[in-house]
């Protein structure tokens, strides 16, 4: 079992008026070889106790030892148990300790003679691992030269005695074989048993000695402070690197931000981190990329004013960093600024203030804030905005590359989409031209070559050419009309009217049809008494009515049923519904069968009719009118739902032409149900 006790303090206690130093382990090796020396040029037989932390450290002065002992029969080693060393008696005294022992983490020389005394009893600090030690001062490599001591270095003779009977005592305790031999070097060396009260402690050192240790220890600072830089250097080397390579490797501004902030947050040993993008013309970010310490409120998800922030105008106005050792106490150019930030002060607890744009070309790109959130003030180093200015410089250009990169990507895309629109347009167009143009060309060819051909052929062969030259026409204006609502030169007509005006009017359309043969299933119309009017184009309303009618159509059979439905959906809006009990969407589809050119069964291989220009026309008109348009449908022969909403209209005109309706339909109660089906058959209460 290791002994405890520390014999630093045990000596420090039996002489208080000692005083500890701190020491260097270079300039404790040069004053152990010194006295080392002193021994082995010539002088009388000493008593010789030394200690060694580890076996290692012993391997490097055995030889020394050896040479000691041919000169005194008075030499004691202790070090760590190892390999090559244990308890033995092998021309000096070798006294093995076990790893859990005080000695393991002290130094200790100590030289008694006639004519020469001196003591090196010492302590090392903050000591880690056994075989590797930390360094004592932050960011300084871990060097063996680097590791520090702290304790007694003296040539005074009663300190000495002092610290060789405490030795001796610990050396009798681990090996009680040698208790005859220690008290036989007690007596030659006239060890003292005690310490007198009165004495007065000196350093004994010689002027040259003293000189010397002194110019050690200095040179070793400077080591240590060159070291430092260096480390310092090397940090910001480090964290420019990894998110360089970072850069390199992805292009991700998210994954970039995040990189960033945990090295930042570590390097800089911050309560918390921040990286945020500052869009133009936005009020707030959500904070997304946070690095802080373990009792430090998180940021991720906060709303974090940008428009309202007096701090980010004064960044946005000299694109410079603004740096803020206390809040509670800023200076008096930023007294007004925190003033207004005082709520995000207090409620994140914001003591200590840096701020470092993201600037590329004067543009600001977005912003790196770190947080110290302790109750004092936290001063910033020079050193620590370098880095954070050489991180940000860094970032700037990474945010640059991944903009252009996704915008690029968004161009790819694009060209893709047209390409795709190119390929439709022409399988479609051709198939929708060739087959009208072909009809047109039979029926002419036959009435040109045919001048006896009976009348009634005569005239289907006319009706069938005049149809298929409409269905050619109403292609061609399909197509200028959807150029016309993508490249934005319809001029609207807006105006307060009602739903049911536009639906009488495309119910009427729709009739129309039904009597040229084109039968469609029943309609049944439910709206609800006093319906807000909307503020829309009447024209373009209609035509989008109409379209989603011919659609619903076109897929529900004859026997089912299409419904029409309108609601106010807030005070703002009223949404249209026309259902069907047809054939359905895909859910994966929903959105795409509002794309130009879009065919559920392919461009060449239809049941029906069409272009798939009318939902890309549809989702035009309703954009341009202010409103909104999507597809529902629980999936394959489910039937479907098309809604749109349109704006209430606001204003006197909207009340007064309400109040007409309202008459309007007042003075219809008269009229009986039959003439309402006559004048109307498809709109069903």
């Amino acid at each position: 079992m290791g002994n405890s006790d520390s014999v630093v303090e045990a000596l420090l206690g039996a002489i208080p008026q000692l005083r500890s130093q701190l020491f260097f382990k270079t300039s404790l090796t040069a004053l152990s070889h010194a006295m080392e020396d002193q021994v082995l040029a010539g002088m009388e037989a000493p008593l010789v106790i030394a200690n060694f932390q580890q076996e290692r450290f012993y391997r490097q002065e055995a030889s020394r030892y050896q040479r000691i002992a041919d000169l005194s029969d008075q030499v004691y080693v202790l070090s760590a148990a190892g390999t090559s060393f244990e308890d033995g008696s092998n021309g000096y005294e070798t006294i093995a300790f076990t790893e859990d022992d005080t000695l393991t983490q002290e130094w200790h020389l100590v030289v008694i003679g006639a004519q020469y005394t001196a003591c090196l009893i010492c302590r090392e600090r903050d000591p880690a691992t056994a075989d590797s030690r930390a360094p004592a001062v932050p960011g300084a490599p871990a060097l063996d030269q680097t590791r520090r001591f702290e304790g007694v270095w003296t040539q005074d003779s009663i300190v000495c005695h002092q610290a060789a009977n405490l030795l001796l005592d610990r050396i009798a305790g681990y090996r009680p074989a040698l208790t005859d031999k220690i008290s036989v070097a007690k007596k030659r060396y006239m060890l003292l048993s005690a310490v007198p009260s009165d004495i007065q402690i000196g350093t004994g050192a010689d002027p040259f000695t003293q000189r010397l240790v002194t110019y050690l220890q200095a040179g070793q600072y400077k080591l240590l402070k060159a070291y430092k830089a260096i480390s310092i250097k090397e940090q910001r080397e480090r964290l420019v690197n990894s998110i360089t390579s970072a850069i390199r490797r992805s292009l991700n501004p998210e994954e970039l931000f995040q990189i960033t902030v945990d090295e930042l947050g570590q390097a800089l040993s911050v309560c918390r981190c921040i990286i945020y993008r500052c869009p133009p013309q936005q009020a707030e970010i959500t904070i997304r990329h946070e690095h802080r310490q373990p009792n430090v409120e998180s940021l991720i998800n906060a709303h974090w004013p940008i428009e309202d922030n007096p701090l980010l105008e004064r960044v946005q106005q000299g694109h410079e960093t603004i740096v803020i050792p206390d809040t509670h106490n800023p200076p008096p150019a930023l007294q007004t600024t925190l003033d207004a930030l005082n709520y995000l002060i207090e409620e994140w607890q914001i003591r200590s203030w840096a701020l470092v744009p993201l600037v590329y070309q004067q543009r600001l790109l977005g912003m790196i804030e770190l947080h110290q959130c302790q109750d004092s003030a936290y001063n910033w180093s020079e050193n620590d905005l370098a880095l954070l200015e050489a991180v940000a410089a860094q970032l700037s250009v990474a945010i640059i590359q991944a903009d252009a990169y996704a915008h690029l990507q968004d161009l790819n895309q694009q060209l893709e989409a047209l390409e795709r629109t190119r390929s439709n347009l022409i399988a479609i167009t051709g198939h929708e031209l060739r087959t009208p143009l072909s009809t047109i060309q039979v029926c002419l060819e036959s009435l040109a070559t045919e001048p006896d051909m009976p009348e009634q052929l005569r005239n289907t062969m006319l009706t069938s050419a005049l149809d298929d030259a409409e269905r050619m026409r109403k292609l061609v204006q399909d197509f200028l009309t959807l150029s016309r609502l993508e490249s934005g030169r319809i001029e609207w007509n807006f105006e307060a009217l009602t739903i049911s005006e536009c639906l009488d009017l495309a119910l009427s359309s729709v009739q129309a049809r039904q009597e040229s043969n084109n039968p469609c299933a029943a309609i049944d119309v439910q709206l609800p008494p006093k319906l807000p009017m909307i503020r829309a184009d009447g024209e373009w309303v209609v035509e989008v009515i109409v379209k989603l009618l011919d659609n619903a159509c076109k897929f529900t059979e004859l026997d089912d049923q299409i419904a029409i439905a309108a609601r106010p959906v807030d005070e703002n809006m009223i949404q249209v519904t026309i259902a069907d009990t047809g054939r359905g969407i895909e859910p994966y589809r929903l959105e795409a069968v509002f794309d130009r050119f879009y065919q559920e069964e392919g461009a060449l291989r239809r049941t029906t009719g069409g272009t798939g220009l009318g939902l890309a026309m549809c989702r035009q008109i309703i954009e341009g009118l202010g409103g909104r348009i999507w597809a529902t449908s629980a999936g394959k022969d489910q039937g479907s739902q098309f809604h749109f909403t349109l704006p209430i209209a606001e204003g006197r005109a909207a009340i007064h032409l309400q109040h007409s309706a309202e008459e309007t339909l007042s003075d219809m109660d008269d009229v009986s149900l039959s003439e309402l089906e006559r004048r109307n058959p498809y709109i069903l209460e």
